[in-house]
């Protein structure tokens, strides 16, 4: 998907649709990847940072997180997530309830069509 990648290690259909576990990697300098941006969506979200800094935006106020901190983000709080460092970064996101990993296919559609623009 362009500047960042994701690699899903638990999905709905393995938890019950209890949770989802997704690791994200953001290249140097990667803005925000939604459109529309910010966004919201019924399920919550934890950001657990791997590496680097992840900057991530809650209800129009960008926070920054380091590797070993978190982010919580409630489901239906509009959020968006970008690097704005010089280094790589990556986060493992946890999902409640699983199922956003079926959106995915979309997701990577829309970025395939997007490239450039």
């Amino acid at each position: 998907m362009g500047r960042m990648s994701a690699n899903f290690i638990a999905d709905g259909s393995e938890t019950g649709s209890r949770l989802s576990v997704s690791e994200w990697w953001l290249e140097p300098n990667t803005l925000a990847p939604h459109v529309p941006n910010p966004h919201s969506h019924p399920e919550d979200h934890l950001f657990y940072v791997i590496e680097g800094e992840v900057s991530v935006q809650l209800e129009g106020t960008w926070h920054s997180a380091e590797a070993g901190t978190y982010i919580y983000i409630p489901g239906g709080t509009e959020h968006t997530f970008e690097n704005r460092t010089a280094s790589r970064s990556a986060f493992l996101s946890i999902n409640n309830p699983g199922g956003f990993e079926n959106a995915m296919p979309g997701i990577v559609d829309w970025f395939k069509q997007n490239a450039g623009s």
